[in-house]
């Protein structure tokens, strides 16, 4: 069996099950200490203040965040230290790179929690020297190994980045190129039908293909324009707007099956957000639109809204057979679809939508089965 990257990573800084039990006789003495722990851990980012601003979600959701520091630390010094811990610490570095925390501040945070262990550690084992000595060990290689864990994820993500920027360049140039190309043809298409609509008279065959193919015209048109909204930076045209009707009115414009029900819900409640209506629109479009086709020809889409610590949260729920873990990796990239005759760049453009307006978007697995995608936008 091919040795794993936390495999490797411990059995370069040597942590065996010596240090396993060290870290276990700590966490025997350290387990009183770690909500007093958590409290000089939060105190010192509160008193900082750029620390402060990287602060997610606010000085309002420190108490939550201090039950939450106190649960890794737990497990910091309890273990098991397998790919399960592995797995858990990945998901948290992940979070820290979404959340666009600093490394250096990373990097601070992790040497307050070495400071107060190491100092946990005297108290419990000062009298006894070589105890004190293993402890001191293991203590370091476990906090250096969660640091190789984080920059291992962001280290991920740079290199997802440049990948990302690479693609969305040759996307670029290629829209571009043949962009103001495609448009020439399709308006001497649309000029052509304009005429032959007033001369067919009352043959309803004809009027039918003309209709149709009016249709698949708006299509083109449509992809065209998605494209080059990829690769234009319109200016937001910002102003306080109202989520519930900006998701309404997006839900409205769907065409869906009869067999597929579209609830709506929570979204009252939410506050006006700073954004651009029109642009916003086409996010909760993208989205109900997905939905009601992985739905089909028969399930249900609900649209939920809460709100969050500074942030609105907009679900957009489908009871579909979901996204497959192949395609999730690349889900929001261009021209990436899970529709037979997609084109993939729905999604694409949901995301750059969202992140311009300073929010994320987010897919899940749906509890019971589906789809979730989740909008966060600054309150």
């Amino acid at each position: 069996m091919p040795e794993t990257v936390f495999d490797e990573l411990k059995r370069y800084v040597r942590f065996d099950a010596v240090d396993e039990q060290a870290l276990h006789a700590l966490h025997v003495h350290a387990r009183r200490d770690l909500d007093r722990i958590s409290e000089v851990f939060y105190d010192r980012i509160l008193s900082h203040d750029e620390a402060r601003k990287a602060l997610v979600g606010g000085e309002s959701r420190v108490g939550h965040l201090k039950v939450t520091l106190v649960a890794w630390m737990d497990s910091l010094l309890s273990g098991p230290w397998d790919e399960a811990y592995w797995a858990n610490r990945f998901r948290i570095g992940r979070v820290h790179v979404r959340i666009g925390l600093p490394q250096h501040y990373m990097f601070g945070a992790m040497n307050v929690i070495r400071t107060e262990l190491m100092r946990v550690a005297w108290e419990g084992f000062h009298a006894d020297p070589p105890a004190l000595e293993r402890v001191r060990n293991a203590l370091g290689k476990i906090l250096d190994l969660e640091l190789a864990i984080m920059l291992h994820t962001y280290r991920e993500d740079l290199l997802a980045q440049a990948a990302r920027a690479e693609r969305l360049s040759t996307f670029g140039q290629l829209v571009a190129s043949i962009g103001h190309d495609l448009r020439n043809p399709l308006g001497v298409i649309e000029t052509s039908l304009y005429i032959l609509r007033g001369r067919i008279g009352d043959d309803e065959r004809a009027r039918k293909h003309v209709d149709r193919i009016g249709e698949q015209l708006n299509v083109a048109n449509g992809i065209i324009s998605n494209l080059l909204d990829m690769i234009r930076n319109r200016p937001l045209a910002k102003e306080p707007v109202s989520l519930s009707e900006v998701v309404t009115g997006a839900a409205d414009a769907v065409s869906r099956p009869p067999a597929v029900a579209v609830s709506l819900e929570g979204l009252e409640a939410l506050p006006a957000v700073d954004g651009d209506p029109v642009q916003l629109r086409q996010v909760f479009v993208n989205l109900i639109e997905n939905a009601v086709f992985a739905a089909s020809p028969e399930g249900a889409v609900t649209v939920r809204g809460r709100r969050a610590d500074g942030t609105v949260e907009v679900d957009v729920d489908d009871t579909g057979p979901g996204v497959d873990a192949a395609t999730r990796l690349r889900l929001f990239e261009p021209l990436i679809t899970t529709k037979d005759k997609g084109v993939g760049l729905g999604l694409a453009l949901v995301k750059r939508i969202a992140e311009r307006h300073g929010g994320t978007v987010d897919y899940s697995d749906r509890p019971g089965g589906g789809a979730r995608f989740t909008v966060r936008l600054p309150a």
